[in-house]
């Protein structure tokens, strides 16, 4: 385990499912965690409740980061509160699966906000506090579906590759400022993402991993922590699957 005392840590959608898990590994390492979310009050107060032990540790925000004003709202609250910044997690995505004769525009507009121009405001102003330090980490949630193509899944396989495609242009802007920027990209993990999936499709799924499981969110979480961390620091641009094999 990665030590983190005296960071400060942003994770995105940091409430549920892996970026819960993400936002707790974090804990654990001493760190103090900001974890937003977009809508879902209850399991925001459920989580909060859970992890009460941890006291000022963690600080929850409410807001959309597909909005840039809510968006550039938290980061000034945030710097008013937090004297550094020092990693950022965009953990926040949403899935609305349809073949492409029946996709909405709403429904391609929704995912792609979410995930993809989510992630470029949220790093935006992360980098702009981290450059202050020249220090950041900074770690983006992709998935292999974005190298996949799984059917039914245009709108979030096309916001994953471009969340990669980002990670590579910023990892080069900022690399003179000691800031690295990595992409983690999980598999099929076992979260409430894929609670409403067929059993049929569950077993389908199953059947083309190597490994014939789905992942644990700790297991991602480990890999995220990795990057995050001082001993990840010539490591930049780069994606790592935390698949059980399933890979492109």
């Amino acid at each position: 385990m990665q030590e983190f005392n005296g960071q400060n840590i942003i994770v995105t959608g940091g409430t549920r499912g892996i970026g819960a898990g993400i936002t707790e590994a974090f804990l654990q390492a001493g760190a103090r965690v900001v974890a937003t979310y977009s809508g879902n009050d209850e399991a925001a107060k459920n989580f909060k409740e859970k992890n009460a032990a941890f006291g000022e540790q963690l600080v929850l925000k409410k807001f959309n980061v597909a909005n840039t004003t809510e968006v550039e709202n938290f980061f000034k609250d945030y710097e008013a509160t937090f004297p550094s910044l020092e990693i950022l997690v965009n953990n926040a995505g949403i899935r609305r699966d349809s073949i492409i004769p029946s996709m909405t525009e709403n429904d391609w507009d929704a995912v792609i906000d979410t995930n993809l121009k989510g992630t470029y405001n949220m790093t935006r102003f992360a980098v702009l506090l981290m450059m202050k330090n020249r220090y950041g980490r900074i770690v983006n949630m992709s998935s292999v579906g974005g190298k996949l193509g799984l059917p039914g899944q245009a709108n979030y396989a096309a916001s994953k590759a471009g969340q990669i495609a980002l990670s590579l242009s910023v990892s080069k802007e900022v690399a003179k400022r000691n800031i690295t920027v990595n992409n983690v990209c999980p598999g099929f993990i076992e979260t409430e993402l894929l609670k409403d999936l067929p059993e049929e499709q569950v077993k389908e799924y199953k059947s083309q991993v190597p490994m014939k499981r789905f992942g644990k969110v700790e297991e991602v979480a480990h890999a995220v922590l990795f990057f995050a961390s001082k001993n990840a620091s010539y490591i930049s641009g780069t994606t790592l699957d935390v698949s059980g094999g399933l890979n492109a």
